[in-house]
């Protein structure tokens, strides 16, 4: 990766699949970004880009990388397949760029005592995965054909959806007279079955019909 690279990196601005931090202060926290990334479709974190993409780089890069990858060992599992670049500006400034592929160990987690928090991508965020969310990714890897019989839930789901477009899980947990943990479920084994499609949201996930092609 060369600076021309980044720059065309950083001209792009912050989204999906690409974050900016001008140092690694809190790479307890940054790692969240990481994990996210690996979780949704993969991208790229730079080290010693500013918030508006200005490549300024960062004095003592190397040590931003030491720092970062040890937090990377330490901090998140299942372990994390990644490749990181540095890039210098000259002799005291550098940018390092953490390359993280969509990895088929999803969904990693940060542990925090007894605590597992997940996160992907969402538009230019790493925000928590929801309970949904992470099944969906644990399940999702190997994915095979999901069988399950329509009972009169599904059948409420389907009718609600036709006339809405959208709902969430607790609409639906309420329209149905569901226990949350069933309305789960049943969102969920229709997520993996090719039926609905599940949209991450900070707040409460959108699910919507899969689209079905001509």
């Amino acid at each position: 990766m060369t600076l021309q690279d980044i720059r065309i990196l950083a001209s792009k601005g912050e989204g999906l699949k690409i974050e900016f931090k001008k140092k690694a202060t809190y790479p307890e926290k940054i790692v969240r970004e990481l994990i996210a990334l690996a979780n949704t479709v993969g991208g790229n974190l730079l080290i010693g880009v500013d918030d508006d993409g200005t490549v300024s780089g960062q004095r003592f890069i190397e040590e931003e990388i030491f720092v970062m990858e040890k937090a990377i060992r330490e901090l998140i599992f299942p372990q994390l397949a990644y490749e990181v670049f540095l890039i210098k500006l000259n002799e005291k400034k550098g940018v390092a760029v953490f390359k993280i592929p969509l990895s088929s160990d999803r969904p990693h987690y940060l542990k925090e005592k007894d605590r597992k928090q997940a996160f992907i991508r969402v538009a230019d965020r790493s925000v928590q995965a929801s309970r949904e969310v992470w099944e969906v990714l644990r399940r999702g890897k190997a994915q095979r054909d999901t069988i399950f019989t329509y009972s009169w839930k599904e059948e409420l789901l389907m009718k609600a959806m036709q006339e809405t477009g959208k709902i969430t899980l607790k609409e639906y947990a309420l329209l149905a007279k569901l226990p949350k943990f069933i309305a789960s479920k049943t969102l969920v084994r229709l997520v993996l079955a090719n039926v609905l499609v599940i949209h991450p949201q900070e707040a409460d996930d959108i699910f919507t019909l899969k689209e079905t092609g001509a």
